[in-house]
């Protein structure tokens, strides 16, 4: 009698973020509206990583072989999103790091007006 295996990891995507949960119990979580970053980085023969940031470096990891095309869906809705700078990143990934997408700098603050 074989039982069912657990996943090493799983990964949940919605509207307001994406959640990866570990076999271990733990959990990494990341708004999309805190994403600053998307990485892509070639873990292992077979796998990519996507690795989401927030602006204090906290981020998401995400392996390839846990998405579906919800994740890559999402990741469209990002500002100027390029998928084929994605594309071409998941076939040039390897020990090292691509920077697919930096969100734009926030606008400049207004200046203080003074009314009369």
């Amino acid at each position: 009698m074989h039982g069912n295996s657990v996943p090493d990891t799983y990964v949940y995507v919605t509207e307001e973020g994406v959640t990866r949960h570990y076999a271990d119990g733990s959990v990494d979580a990341l708004a999309w509206e805190d994403v600053v970053e998307v990485r892509v980085v070639g873990a292992t023969d077979t796998d990519i990583l996507y690795i989401l940031l927030d602006r204090d470096g906290q981020g998401c990891v995400v392996p390839k072989s846990a998405t579906d095309g919800a994740f890559l869906t999402r990741l469209r809705y990002l500002p100027d999103f390029d998928l084929d700078r994605l594309s071409a990143a998941v076939s040039a990934a390897r020990d090292s790091y691509v920077v697919v997408w930096r969100s734009p700098d926030p606008p400049s603050a207004l200046p203080d007006l003074e009314y009369d």
